[in-house]
Formats: structure tokens, C-alpha cells, sequence
């Protein structure tokens, strides 16, 4: 793929053999070359699921980008303010966010292509009008006709560069102000003045307006009366509820309708090579939720259309959908068939089923791969020196996020110069990402757009905690009274919601969201003084309970607080009483601990914050000779545990790159380690071999045993 395209989305713009877009489509992205169709018949309504930062909005961009010129295109953002809510002059009865993405999307297919013109919607422009007449009641002429004219102008198949678009749109405009009297409903007038409108000339395109006027006779209870189905379709937008669904309804089927009839006949098909796109991102939201919900309802009674869509839905669900069986059940694209993009990248093997969730493909979008990574690295960074092990950390950080890695390479190309030499530099130095922006850190840029919506404040401090109970405690002393067990519960369903997966023994499941949330905590004072709260919170909920596992997690807040003594002495002393995987597990588990420059108890910097990590002398053994091991235990075993444990501690830290003498070092410790333990030496003879070699690759370190058959080259 050139440089143009998306790194790891293959699958979808492969051209030879022919992606996923190729086939739906009928055209191979970027070219005026035709495809065989995958699905003759039904189509897919393609969903591409997951998390923030995962590409989904770049992905439907770039299919935009890849078809625009060549086939009918539409693009729209559910979370657009344009579907908030109506403009503040239009009444709320006759507005909804699925009439005003009819409106754009109609627009934007309506612009011409490669050897065909413009496409007419006069079927959905009768609609519109019709529901637009039901808020005309106050007579504001300026804006009656600012409606009128959007609408209208969605009729014309002309340009609008050569005036008969715009010199009709202002004659029927006219038409319809006069139709108004001075008092009494103006629906009827409205309908009437636009059906006249449409039945008036004999040109080819008044020949099509007059067949789409005729198309509402089979509104139901219409009784083939299009003037009447239109009444109908007006009054049940205004009631609300389910009567406005089921207008919206036939407002999807009008505009489905129009791009049929735009490829009817052999001279349009001649014309128009491969399927109109529709593209729908957040399509959780109300406005794309609403339109996909009529197209599967359709689809799933066995109306058809020829319209390719592609949605891009955050998370894997859709919460309370609209979407009813029989038996009045939600739901929620539980039906849907599932692939990952691998799975599609040759043929979809979808069928449908009898209910409407069932005509949707769900698609899950997976992260990039390290050699994604590597390329997009070098390319943002071309003629920039990187460190080597640059790509593979940033991969190891973000776990192949295209936002994160995209941003980190931005941020690398900003800040390598100015000397920034770790991940956690590159995240809190400045990088601008707009020109008419001024630079701020990189992980409050990358932190506005995992985590938006409010809450971020509440969600930092709890990125310390292990699970619920230790999330309460959190809450309970360091966060309002007003957020309590609720809010805790609010913030876990609404990770689930957005698609964050979960871990055990972690809060914020993913390991970039909660790297970036705590690199926030500590940054939040000067002092870190919400920093060492929090922590301290967790040494005590953790030091009232009993077990290795309250243990484990207190002595994993000590360390983050910069006292490695407490788990120098839990190791050593566990060592030889333990079972070697499971003193293996404690070790990476505690060695976990988040790592920022190294403070004193008071929360003061050792370095005056230049960021100093000591971690590598502690585990090289230059600062042995200040050590005294405690009384009465072995030095040399103190010692060597103290020793591994930072080099633990450094290597797998995803903020700095990993040192290769500190891996050399910890490689001897392991071995030498496994002379002291004769039941256990082979595990630790194992790490000592697989550790190193991991930690240097960016991937994280397996107690040995817990995947013999694994993939021993997978990325982190």
C-alpha cells in the first residue's frame, strides 16, 4: 500500500485480489476499475466495532477519500452538533436527528461523478417538505423559505452552476408562501403547492418528478393517495414516539428509493459504475443509530437496495437500541454477525437471518502490529535520528493504537530534536497537532480524545485501583462525596460501553489508558501530592486485609511511591518457601508499579525533576556498596533480589526505552538465582533466557509454564 492508506487495514483496500470495499462496492479503491460483486442480492450493513483510538473514523475517511469522484459518496458524525438538537428557530416536532442526516447525506450524494450527473432526490425532498410544513405555523418568511430552498435543492439532477436549478427552486419557494393564508393549518397547502410543483412541465425531468410525487400513494392508510400519504407522513413525524419512527422509516426508504431510481435503466447503469456509499461514524449515536435501525428493518422485510454501508460503532454493542423482535426484546445487533478484519479480508461468509440485526456485519477493527508501527514511525519521522527501539516501545505503549502510535510518532518528530529521550518525554513535551494551535503535552492531547465527556478527574485517581473495593476506597477519601459507589459503578459501565476491554486486577483494563491516566495523577501538582495520596489510599485498603495477594497489590503502591525496601524483603524472604512461578508472578506483578522520577517522602524531587532514573544503577550494582542489608538475612541474596527487582522494574516500564545492560543484568541475576532454588531451577533458567529477549522486544514477560504453547514471538 502507498503511503496514502491506512497501515494494518489491508483487508478492507486490498485491490488484487479485491478487499472488502472492492467487493461490496464494485470498484477498487482509488480507481475507475470495476469489481465483481461479492453479494449480489441482500448487502451487509457493515459495522466496524472498537474502542476509541482504534481508527475507526480515519477508516471511514479514507473509504470517503477512496470512492469520492467515482460513485456516489456520504460521509456523516453522529456526534456532530449539527444532530444535537434543532436550530434554535425550528420547532422540535418537526426536527430529528435522523431527518437532519436525510437532509446531509442526500446532499453530499447528490454531487456529481465520473461520467454521470447529479443525482435528483425528489422523493425524500417531498417528505421533508411535508414534515417541514408541520413548524410553519408562525409564518416566518425568511426562514420558510431558507428550508424550503435546502430541501428543493436536493431535487435537481442538473448542476446548480447552470441556473435552472436555482431558478426553479425560486419559483416552487414562491409557490409555496403564497399557498399559505393568514391563519389555519398550513400542511395541506404545503403538500398540494408541492405536488402541483412537481406534476407541472414535460421535460425528462419533470417526467421524473411527477413518478416520485405518485410514490407516497402506498403510505399505509394512504389508499393511493399520495397528497394523503403525505398528510400522514407529516402528522405521525409530529407525534413523536413510535409514529415518527415509522415516518422515519419511510423518509429512509424515500431517499433509498431515489438512488434506485437514479441506476434504473441501461443507460444510468452504463453510466454509473459500482454502488453509492453511505458511511455512518458514531453510529451509536441517535442519528446513526435511527438510520440503520429503517435500512435492517427494510432489509429484513425483504425491501431491498443497492447502497453499500459502512458504520463505525464505538465499542462492540449497541446499548439501547430501538430494534424490537416478535416478542418486543431489545436487540442491540445481538444477531449481527461477527468477523475480525482478517477474517473478511477474502469473503465475508455472511448470510442473513429472519431479524433485522442479523442483516449487519459486525466487523471488529484489531490493533496494529509492530511492523504497522516500525513503518508509521519511520515515515512521520523521515530524516529525524530515532533510537532503534523506538517503534517497538511505542507499540509496546500503546498496544497498537493507531492514535497512540500516530500521535507518539508526531510528538517524536517534535521533540527528538529538542532532546527528549524516553516515551515519557515524548509524552509530556509539547506536540501541535494543528497549525493554528499552540503545543501542549502529548498526553493531554491523546487523553481529550480517549476520554471525553467529563469525568476525567474521577477516572485518573481511580486509575490506581485493582477493582471494585479498591475503587470505593479511592472514592470514599480522595474523590466528592457526591460520586461515591455510584460513580464508580457509572465509570465501569461506561469503560464497558466504549469498548475498553477489562483485566484482572486492574480498574482501567487497557494498558495505554491507564498509563496515560496516571502519568496525568502525577502531574496533576508540582509535589505529586495527589500522586502520593492516592497510592497511600491503597497501602491501607490493602494493609487491612491478609493474604499474599492484599500483599502483592500494597507492595506494588510502595514501590510506586518510591519504597523498594518493604518489596525487597517480601522477595527475598518468600523466595525460598514459595513456589517459583508463583514468586515469578509477584515479582513482575509488583515490579508493575507505575515509575516516575524519583521523589523523597516528602514528595520532593531527588534531581530538582530533571526526570533522573535510578532504577539502572540500582540494578547494575553501583549502588551496592551504600546498601546495609538488614540483620540476620543473607546480603548477597538481598542484594541480588534488590538488583532484580529494578531491572524488573526498568525493562518493563512502558514509558522508557529498555536498557540493554540492565537486560544483560538481569539475565545473570535470573541465572544465578536458579543455583539457590533446585525445584526451581529450570523456571527461573527459563527467564533468565525468554526475559531479557522479551523485555528488549517490547513484549511482556511470561512466567515460564504459563504458555507452552504459545506464539513465543508475539508482540505485547
Amino acid at each position: 500500500m502507498d503511503d496514502r492508506r491506512l497501515h494494518g487495514r489491508e483487508p478492507l483496500f486490498d485491490t488484487e485480489p479485491p478487499g472488502l470495499a472492492s467487493r461490496l462496492v464494485g470498484l477498487r479503491p482509488h480507481q475507475l476499475r470495476s469489481c465483481p460483486y461479492e453479494h449480489e442480492g441482500d448487502l451487509p450493513f457493515v459495522v466496524f466495532a472498537g474502542g476509541r483510538g482504534l481508527g475507526k473514523s480515519a477508516l471511514l475517511a479514507e473509504v470517503r477519500a477512496a470512492y469520492r469522484g467515482h460513485t456516489p459518496v456520504a460521509l456523516i458524525d453522529g456526534e456532530e452538533p449539527q444532530f444535537a438538537g434543532p436550530p434554535p428557530e425550528r420547532p422540535g416536532e418537526v426536527w430529528s436527528p435522523v431527518a437532519q442526516a436525510l437532509t446531509t447525506v442526500a446532499e453530499q450524494l447528490a454531487e456529481p461523478v465520473t461520467g454521470a450527473r447529479r443525482i435528483g432526490f425528489p422523493r425524500l425532498a417531498s417528505g421533508l417538505l411535508a414534515v417541514a410544513a408541520g413548524g410553519w405555523g408562525d409564518r416566518d418568511v425568511p426562514r420558510i423559505r431558507q428550508e424550503a430552498e435546502r430541501i428543493l435543492l436536493l431535487n435537481d439532477s442538473r448542476s446548480f452552476l447552470d441556473g435552472f436549478a436555482g431558478r426553479w427552486v425560486s419559483k416552487v419557494v414562491a409557490k409555496l408562501i403564497a399557498s399559505m393564508s393568514n391563519t389555519g393549518p398550513v400542511v395541506e397547502p404545503i403538500i398540494e403547492a408541492t405536488l402541483e410543483s412537481f406534476s407541472e412541465g414535460v421535460s425528462p425531468t419533470h417526467r421524473r418528478l411527477r413518478r416520485a410525487a405518485t410514490w407516497y400513494r402506498d403510505y399505509p392508510n394512504a389508499g393511493g393517495n399520495p397528497k394523503l400519504g403525505l398528510i400522514l407522513l407529516s402528522g405521525h413525524f409530529r407525534a413523536g414516539g413510535d409514529s415518527r419512527t415509522h415516518a422515519e422509516r419511510h423518509l429512509v426508504r424515500a431517499l433509498l428509493a431515489d438512488l434506485d431510481d437514479a441506476y434504473a435503466g441501461v443507460v444510468q447503469r452504463s453510466r454509473r459504475v459500482g454502488r453509492p456509499v453511505i458511511l455512518v461514524d458514531n453510529v451509536q449515536e441517535p442519528a446513526g443509530r435511527g438510520l440503520m435501525e429503517c435500512v435492517l428493518r427494510d432489509r429484513a422485510d425483504g425491501i431491498r437496495d443497492q447502497v453499500v454501508f459502512f458504520a463505525a460503532l464505538r465499542g462492540y454493542t449497541l446499548p439501547h437500541s430501538r430494534l424490537h423482535s416478535s416478542g418486543g426484546t431489545p436487540m442491540a445487533l445481538r444477531n449481527a454477525a461477527r468477523r475480525t478484519l482478517t477474517e473478511v479480508a477474502r469473503t465475508t461468509g455472511w448470510e442473513p437471518g429472519a431479524s433485522p440485526s442479523s442483516r449487519a456485519l459486525l466487523v471488529s477493527l484489531p490493533p496494529l502490529k509492530p511492523d504497522d508501527t516500525l513503518h508509521i514511525v519511520g515515515a512521520v519521522c523521515r530524516g529525524v535520528d530515532v533510537p532503534p527501539q523506538l517503534p517497538h516501545a511505542t507499540h509496546r505503549l500503546t498496544g497498537g493504537s493507531p492514535l497512540g502510535i500516530t500521535l507518539l510518532a508526531e510528538s517524536a518528530r517534535q521533540n527528538l530534536p529538542r532532546g527528549a529521550a524516553s516515551l515519557g518525554a515524548l509524552l509530556t513535551g509539547d506536540v501541535t497537532v494543528h497549525d493554528d494551535h499552540d503545543g501542549r503535552p502529548a498526553y493531554q492531547e491523546l487523553l481529550d480524545r480517549l476520554v471525553p465527556g467529563g469525568r476525567l478527574d474521577e477516572l485518573t485517581v481511580l486509575a490506581t485501583a485493582h477493582d471494585r473495593p479498591s475503587a470505593l476506597a479511592l472514592a470514599r477519601d480522595r474523590l466528592p462525596d457526591d460520586f461515591g459507589a455510584a460513580g464508580v459503578l457509572g465509570l465501569e459501565e461506561r469503560l464497558a460501553a466504549e469498548g475498553w476491554p477489562s483485566a484482572p486486577g486492574q480498574f482501567v483494563g487497557d494498558p495505554f489508558l491507564r498509563a496515560l491516566l496516571l502519568l496525568r495523577l502525577h502531574h496533576l501538582d508540582a509535589d505529586h501530592a495527589q500522586w502520593q495520596a492516592a497510592h497511600r489510599t491503597l497501602v491501607d485498603h490493602y494493609g487491612e486485609q491478609g493474604g499474599a495477594d492484599a500483599a502483592r497489590y500494597r507492595l506494588h503502591h510502595e514501590l510506586a511511591l518510591g519504597k523498594a525496601d518493604f518489596a525487597v524483603a517480601h522477595l527475598r524472604d518468600t523466595f525460598t518457601g514459595t513456589d517459583v512461578g508463583t514468586w515469578l508472578s509477584a515479582l513482575v506483578f509488583i515490579a508493575s508499579a507505575p515509575y516516575f522520577h524519583a521523589h523523597d517522602p516528602e514528595g520532593r524531587d531527588f534531581d530538582g525533576g530533571h526526570g533522573h532514573d535510578h532504577r539502572a544503577a540500582v540494578a547494575l550494582g553501583r549502588t551496592d556498596a551504600e546498601q546495609r542489608p538488614p540483620q540476620g538475612v543473607d546480603p548477597v541474596l538481598h542484594l541480588r533480589v534488590r538488583r532484580l527487582l529494578h531491572a524488573v522494574w526498568q525493562l518493563t516500564d512502558p514509558l522508557v526505552l529498555p536498557d540493554v545492560k540492565v537486560a544483560e543484568r538481569l539475565r545473570f541475576e535470573l541465572e544465578q538465582l536458579s543455583n539457590l532454588r533446585p525445584s526451581g531451577t529450570a523456571l527461573l533458567w527459563r527467564a533468565s533466557r525468554d526475559w531479557p529477549t522479551d523485555a528488549l522486544a517490547g513484549r511482556p514477560l511470561r512466567i515460564p509454564g504459563d504458555d507452552e504453547d504459545g506464539d513465543r514471538g508475539g508482540a505485547a
